[in-house]
C-alpha cells in the first residue's frame, strides 16, 4: 500500500491495517519454522508495509505535511 493510499484512511483504519499485518507477520514467523514457506520476500514486505503504515501515523500525531510528489529534491 502506498503512502497516499494509506494518508486517506482514518486513523482507525490505519490501526487496524497495522493489526492486521501484525496479525499476517506473525502467521509468516510460525510458517517460516515449521517450514512451510522459504520466501523471505513475503516476511521483508510486510514489515515494510508495518514501517510504513506506522510513519504515517506518526506524521498525523504530530500533524506533519508530507511534500506533494512534485516537490521532491532535485525538480
Amino acid at each position: 500500500m502506498k503512502p497516499i493510499e494509506i494518508r486517506s484512511k482514518s486513523k482507525q483504519e490505519i490501526l487496524d491495517e497495522i493489526d492486521a499485518s501484525r496479525r499476517s507477520l506473525l502467521n509468516m514467523q510460525f510458517q517460516w519454522l515449521a517450514g512451510e514457506t522459504r520466501n523471505p520476500a513475503q516476511r521483508r514486505d510486510i514489515k515494510k508495509s508495518i514501517a510504513r503504515l506506522k510513519t504515517v501515523m506518526r506524521e498525523m500525531e504530530l500533524g506533519i505535511q508530507p511534500k506533494s510528489q512534485g516537490e521532491g529534491v532535485g525538480k
